[in-house]
């Protein structure tokens, strides 16, 4: 089992890349909003039940593949309101059923997120959409960036199309076929 985790800040790019990837791959993308959205239904974002049950579930689909042998893509934004275990705990989960991690940071400027952060497709999963409030979060996500592990690939989104980063990525999850 491999797990491709994208991770970076808002509006970088995560999913758009991760669905084409899936798209390629047939790999399935689960990504960040599915489990945000449905405990942020029941529980306010960053109170104690919202940040424990998000965990909880992202960690036991993830572990659930891992036991499964099911290689997935996942997307993630570090911040402030996540453990700063969970990566740590996340590699641990997947490792301890055989499988393998792989961080690959997406990241773009201040500048282009702010210029992707309004776009209406990102209402769809209840995205952060607004540029005041993306702004003021920048030194809380810039921060919760250091918690992560050190990526296999860094891709800048600003300076790379979304064809190319899935040329960049692809790799990763065609070695993971041969390895299985």
């Amino acid at each position: 089992m491999k797990l491709i985790c994208l991770y970076g800040p808002p509006a970088a790019g995560k999913y758009t890349i991760g669905r084409r990837l899936s798209e390629l791959s047939g790999w399935p993308l689960f990504h960040n909003h599915l489990v945000v959205d449905a405990v942020a239904a029941v529980f306010p974002f960053g109170s104690p039940p919202f940040i424990a049950l998000r965990e909880r579930f992202w960690l036991d689909v993830i572990s659930a593949a891992a036991r499964d042998n099911r290689s997935l893509i996942f997307t993630f934004q570090p911040e402030t309101t996540v453990s700063d275990d969970f990566p740590a705990r996340l590699v641990h989960y997947v490792r301890s059923h055989g499988g393998q991690v792989d961080f690959v940071y997406v990241r773009a400027s201040t500048s282009v997120q702010m210029s992707r952060i309004a776009n209406p497709d990102r209402a769809r999963f209840g995205k952060l959409r607004s540029p005041d409030l993306a702004a003021q979060l920048q030194q809380d996500f810039a921060r919760a960036e250091l918690s992560m592990p050190t990526p296999v690939l860094t891709i800048d989104t600003g300076q790379t199309s979304m064809e190319q980063a899935v040329e960049f990525i692809m790799p990763l999850l065609t070695a993971a076929k041969r390895e299985t």
